[in-house]
């Protein structure tokens, strides 16, 4: 999908480039042209200061790569410098030095290096080029390495990575799928509250096909669809209501919304994700959903569970369906997380900046998160019933979440959203005076035990780990992974001649 315009904020005066370029704009290589022209220039930060109009301090920090120069201060440096705002701005090292320097400060500054826990390297003119090349060699060796070894799984990880960053950058917001869920919606007379099984029949109805319960469903399936006869089964056992909906809305959207058989994993991954979003359009309309949540915020009243409980859907999809729309309709930017008890990451998803964990390659799933966060500390509370609410000051900034517990088949998860201190004003649950600070990824925080703890049993332990069964699984072949292709057809063929 390609990322569309329309939900991208206008640029502000103080940036030279609109969001959807800022990315582009690379800040390190930038500052090093600065630092680059100053020196050609035989100037000092006190002269470049004196002739831009500036302190020093701020222009150190454009040189380092840590401040975005305003528009007109651009243009004030490329005057200064005798050169065109395009050359200034141009993408290539000004040399061989400068090219090593940026790529030592990208990498210091990427996830792999600070999973590391090694100090940073100040870079300066007097560090020797001999230095300089062997770090840049040795952090670009261990990363290929990294790569190298990497099992099958990682596969799965850099997709669902990749995913989430075109996620983020729509604000997880996708039109497209609105409009065909709208239309879907329109056809049956349907335009809020609740989704009732008899208008999802008629959802089925409205698309051509016809719904088979059946006993002997593949064990690897959910439900099958048989495009063939325009047929779609599914078991009779279903968990709840709420599951069979959502498994026959998504099995819907896959025909609905075009796919084809996917060619890779990282499709797959984003038909599955296309159809979670369909589903949850057909349950919580649009027009309806941004209805009753600007209501609730105007009334400072936004509650996960009030969206739940309005539109008969679990809690899970609620929190999903507001990261869709929160950013896009209200202006609040968001994080979701499905963590298990264990601490591990499931599920996550954000756009307000929030520092999740994440290995070498941006992959948050399968990480630990911090103790001290609320999707953690939920585990601990007495009542299980009502939300659990807490600020939590981390190295990123103050969050507020709430945060539920549900249990599955595999265990207890929580289920949080968060949004950063500055849009809690618009929440039930604002009031909490639970708090709590983590420092991660600084080891100290909670990654490390206690230094009581520690002097107390240190050597004088010994745990068996349980096996760690994901470490050696290969992630799943064919076309639509985990699933038996010949359980599939061979179940197709027998039911066929149903009528």
């Amino acid at each position: 999908m390609s990322t569309p315009t329309w939900n991208r904020p206008a640029a502000p005066e103080k940036s030279i480039l609109s969001p959807e370029d800022a990315e582009e704009l690379d800040i390190i290589s930038l500052g090093r042209r600065i630092r680059h022209l100053r020196k050609a220039k035989a100037m000092t930060l006190d002269d470049l200061s004196e002739a831009v109009g500036t302190a020093p301090s701020q222009l150190s920090l454009m040189e380092n790569g840590k401040r975005e120069p305003k528009l007109s201060m651009l243009k004030s440096l490329a005057s200064v410098f005798g050169v065109g705002l395009e050359e200034l701005l141009g993408a290539e090292p000004p040399t061989k030095r400068a090219a090593l320097e940026i790529e030592l400060e990208r990498a210091q500054r990427g996830p792999l290096y600070q999973a590391l826990g090694l100090p940073k390297v100040r870079i300066s003119s007097r560090l020797p080029m001999d230095v300089l090349e062997s770090l840049v060699g040795l952090q670009g060796e261990l990363e290929r390495r990294l790569n190298e070894q990497s099992a099958t799984p990682e596969e799965a990880r850099r997709a669902n990575a990749e995913l989430r960053g075109e996620m983020r950058e729509r604000n997880n917001y996708y039109p497209e799928i609105e409009k065909e869920a709208s239309k879907v919606l329109k056809a049956i007379g349907h335009a809020t509250g609740p989704l009732s099984h008899h208008e999802v029949a008629d959802i089925a109805s409205h698309l051509g096909f016809s719904l088979h319960n059946v006993s002997d469903l593949p064990h690897s399936t959910r439900s099958v669809t048989d495009l063939k006869n325009m047929r779609v089964y599914l078991t009779q056992s279903q968990r709840s209501e709420h599951s069979t909906r959502s498994v026959l809305l998504q099995a819907f959207g896959h025909h609905v919304l075009g796919h084809a058989t996917p060619s890779d994993y990282a499709e797959f991954l984003r038909q599955r994700v296309a159809t979670n979003y369909f589903a949850a359009s057909l349950m919580m309309p649009e027009k309806a959903t941004v209805e009753y949540l600007q209501r609730a915020k105007n009334a400072r009243e936004l509650a996960v569970e009030d969206i739940r409980d309005a539109f008969a859907v679990s809690y899970e999809t609620a929190a999903h369906r507001f990261t869709n729309l929160a950013t896009e309709h209200l202006g609040i930017t968001v994080h979701f997380q499905k963590v298990h008890e264990s601490g591990i990451i499931h599920k996550a998803y954000e756009n307000d900046g929030v520092n999740f964990p994440m290995d070498h390659i941006g992959a948050i799933e399968g990480q630990s998160v911090c103790r001290h966060w609320t999707s953690r500390e939920v585990f601990d509370v007495a009542d299980q019933f009502s939300a659990y609410n807490q600020y939590t000051d981390t190295t990123a900034g103050t969050f507020w979440c709430t945060a539920r517990t549900e249990r599955s088949t595999t265990g207890k998860f929580s289920l949080s959203i968060g949004v950063p201190y500055v849009h809690v004003k618009w929440f039930r649950g604002r009031d909490t005076t639970e708090r709590s600070i983590s420092t991660c990824p600084d080891e100290s925080c909670c990654r490390r035990p206690p230094l009581e703890l520690q002097k107390q049993w240190a050597g004088q332990a010994w745990p068996s780990a349980r096996a760690q069964t994901h470490l050696l699984a290969a992630m799943p072949q064919g076309a639509f992974p985990g699933v038996d292709e010949t359980e599939v057809y061979s179940f197709l063929a027998q039911h066929s001649g149903d009528k």
